[in-house]
């Protein structure tokens, strides 16, 4: 039975290269797969393998302290789902291109929009209806799943969202509750510091992310639609009520199928259904 795992953690990291020669180490050990980035900033981790593997693997993570209160997330899935592992240190754990505006100490990103659980958002939509969820994610990824009524900006990478920002073109949102969202909150961290930084009066993040609003409320929520994920598997659904709601980009199907027309290396990603796609 195998697993697939999905962590992060922001803490300042003295030796960001011996982290990624001791991950690395600990992946091969036991088996795992997938893909783990570092940074003076922290870690981003998702990786799969046999269960008890995984099990071992966040044990011992964990036992390095900045490491200790990793939130995982947890899907079903296996090392067969990455064509390899990969452990490498960048300047950012997610690259918005902006790491001079990120400050980090022991207790994480430093100015960032304050952190709701799926019930505290569930409250605040119902308390504030002005309030807007904002798409912290690639374009691509909303096709096939987004929270209803969302603002989804039109990037192809994180990159794009500072310019998108300093363009103004969401300016008119600066006065108003903006429950920004992603795949497991990580990119959301960053996010809310660059909203915030120019302006964004009232901005939070979804604790947790799209996987642990899944876990609370599955298809019976405010989520629409499939998860999109970064390894083979493409998407995840929360229930066998999720909704279709992408459309094939050659015949309008409904589909929360993803389809990578330039693997292994590169990625050129459409929506595309099992009958255009086969």
């Amino acid at each position: 039975m195998g697993k697939i795992v999905l962590f992060y953690v922001f803490a300042p990291l003295a030796d960001p290269e011996a982290i990624r020669l001791w991950q690395r180490e600990l992946c091969e050990a036991n088996g795992l797969r997938g893909r783990i980035i570092v940074s003076r900033h922290g870690i981003n981790v998702t990786v799969g393998g046999e269960i008890r593997a995984v099990k071992r693997y966040l044990r011992i993570t964990k036992e390095y302290g900045p490491f200790r209160a990793a939130d995982v997330k947890w899907s079903d899935g296996s090392a067969e789902d990455f064509p390899k592992l990969s452990v490498k240190v960048r300047e950012e754990i997610v690259t918005f291109g902006s790491p001079g505006e990120i400050e980090v100490d022991a207790d994480g990103v430093r100015g960032g929009g304050t952190h709701l659980t799926p019930d505290q958002v569930h409250e605040l939509v119902e308390a504030e209806p002005d309030a807007v969820f904002f798409d912290g994610r690639n374009a691509i990824e909303a096709e096939i799943g987004r929270f209803a009524g969302a603002v989804v900006p039109p990037v192809k990478t994180t990159r794009d969202f500072v310019d998108l920002l300093d363009s103004g073109a969401y300016d008119h949102l600066k006065s108003r509750p903006v429950v920004t969202y992603c795949t497991g909150g990580v990119r959301c961290e960053v996010l809310t510091v660059l909203m915030r930084n120019r302006g964004f009066e009232r901005v939070y993040q979804l604790d947790g992310g799209i996987a642990r609003y899944g876990e609370r409320f599955g298809d019976g929520g405010l989520w629409e639609g499939s998860m999109y994920v970064f390894d083979r598997r493409m998407h995840i659904d929360f229930s066998d009520r999720a909704q279709r709601i992408g459309r094939c980009a050659e015949c309008g199907a409904p589909t929360s199928r993803v389809v990578n027309l330039a693997p292994p290396q590169d990625r050129e990603l459409t929506v595309l259904c099992e009958t255009c796609a086969p």
